[in-house]
């Protein structure tokens, strides 16, 4: 097993439906441009009320991937 250098960026975000989601959208577009992505921790959660209700979730992570060889 060789030894791995780790980067970390942090994304925040968003969706309508659910925290898990949030976490999603950004992974998942992040991984448009971001080679490696291996792993990420939830750092914070907020959220909008619109009316008394949920409007949306907003999810920031931190993002770890592998740097290239």
């Amino acid at each position: 097993m060789s030894n791995h250098v780790y980067k970390s960026i942090e994304l925040t975000g968003s969706s309508t439906t659910s925290i898990e989601d949030a976490v999603s959208t950004a992974i998942e577009r992040a991984s448009e441009t971001v080679r490696n992505i291996s792993w990420f921790e939830v750092v914070e959660t907020r959220g909008h009320v619109r009316e008394g209700k949920v409007a949306y979730w907003q999810v920031t992570v931190k993002v770890g991937f592998t740097l290239d060889a």
